[in-house]
């Protein structure tokens, strides 16, 4: 079955509220591999990363690679990462991720983080998104950690 139906036309991103979503593409190894791994123990310890298996160290080739995957999943339809930009100088401030929820208890397992630089950001950021997928996306039932 289809993580979202075929004609439905996915959001090329979201500006509002002080945040730029757009694709996370290799365009953002760099910015992006700088924002997690400078927050590593602040993302661990944001709700929807309990297991400790990530963030965990990477070079950038690997990062770019990871980055290469979630691309994939976006054009193939399968699950949708969006960095999180800062839109007054577009820098990583952080990641969302939406993909189906393999409990099958969910339509979507949705999980977010922000770099510790923008803790204090978390909150806004899950409220918005929590918005966003209420208001722009077709699941009726979402997990989101931690959601506002």
């Amino acid at each position: 079955m289809a993580f979202v139906p075929d004609d439905f036309h996915v959001p090329a991103g979201l500006e509002a509220d002080g945040f730029l979503l757009e694709p996370l593409g290799t365009e953002h190894n760099v910015d992006d591999h700088e924002a997690w791994s400078s927050s590593i123990e602040h993302i661990r310890a944001t709700p929807g990363f309990p297991d400790g298996n990530w963030p965990r160290t990477m070079t950038l080739d690997e990062n770019r690679a990871d980055l290469e995957r979630h691309a994939r999943d976006f054009a193939e339809r399968d699950g949708f990462t969006y960095t999180v930009l800062d839109p007054s100088d577009r820098r990583v401030i952080g990641c969302v991720y939406i993909y189906p929820d393999m409990s099958g208890r969910h339509d979507a397992e949705v999980a977010s983080w922000v770099r510790v630089t923008h803790a204090e950001r978390d909150a806004p950021l899950r409220t918005l998104v929590s918005r966003w997928l209420d208001e722009a996306w077709p699941f009726e039932r979402v997990a989101y950690a931690g959601r506002a």
